[in-house]
């Protein structure tokens, strides 16, 4: 078990998640965060943080793509333990349906 970041991250990428971990498995991407599922110890504190909900366990059906997203970009993407500030927008992507294929950005974010 995992947990995973899903499409609503996207453009919204709150950081509060990061500061909690307590094993620092999250990998910053250009416009959303991952967390590498061999790296998460599955302790839940991320998930009720997230202020978009975008943060769920990987029991639930229909994650399979966001795992393997999650594990693919997770050994690209820089580690990131620190907040920062959301993008100036996030607001007003936060809740957009679909947001996988019209905004995803394989880029690298900056990391700590």
């Amino acid at each position: 078990m995992t947990f995973v970041v899903t499409d609503n991250c996207i453009k919204c990428k709150y950081m509060d998640c990061v500061e909690v971990c307590p094993v620092d498995c999250f990998y910053e991407g250009d416009n959303m965060l991952v967390i590498h599922p061999d790296e998460c110890i599955d302790c839940g504190v991320c998930e009720p943080e997230c202020p978009a909900e975008a943060i769920v366990s990987d029991g639930e059906p229909g994650l399979e793509k966001w795992l393997r997203l999650n594990a693919e970009y997770a050994r690209v993407w820089p580690n990131i333990t620190i907040k920062r500030d959301p993008p100036a927008d996030a607001k007003e992507f936060d809740g957009k349906p679909n947001k996988l294929e019209s905004y995803f950005s394989p880029r690298p974010g900056q990391g700590d």
